[in-house]
């Protein structure tokens, strides 16, 4: 079990994932729906969405779909923050795309020791539960 993992988390780090994940799921279907039209754009949503939702790492999110492993957990959130700086480059005025930017460098040195923690070996499941 890892112990206090919720601990290495911050407001600065929860807050930037969080406006980072909107970011991906306004930008991305918009970028997809320039390209793939809206059936792309519901299918690009619903896939970003689920995504963070269903992955789950125990003891770093109180609800836990699929228990994920935490290096799989860290790729998922750093597929999203790149979804959300190409997708904001792709249809956002440059202004834009340098906040979204800007906070996902705040993001990622904010969220440093959760992300250590997770990249360690926080595990998909927990010792000794059955």
């Amino acid at each position: 079990m890892v112990t206090g993992l919720d601990n290495r988390d911050n407001i600065v780090s929860s807050l930037t994932r969080f406006i980072l994940e909107l970011v991906a799921w306004i930008a991305g279907p918009w970028a997809v729906f320039a390209v793939y039209g809206w059936p792309g754009a519901a299918i690009a949503l619903v896939c970003l969405v689920a995504l963070p939702a269903v992955f789950s790492t125990r003891g770093d999110k109180k609800h836990v779909i699929i228990p994920t492993p935490g290096p799989i957990r860290l790729l998922v959130e750093f597929f999203l923050f790149a979804v959300a700086g190409y997708a904001a480059l792709q249809v956002w005025p440059i202004e834009a795309v340098w906040a979204v930017w800007g906070a996902i460098g705040v993001g990622v040195l904010a969220g440093m020791p959760r992300s250590i923690c997770l990249w360690r070996g926080a595990p998909g499941e927990y010792e000794g539960s059955s």
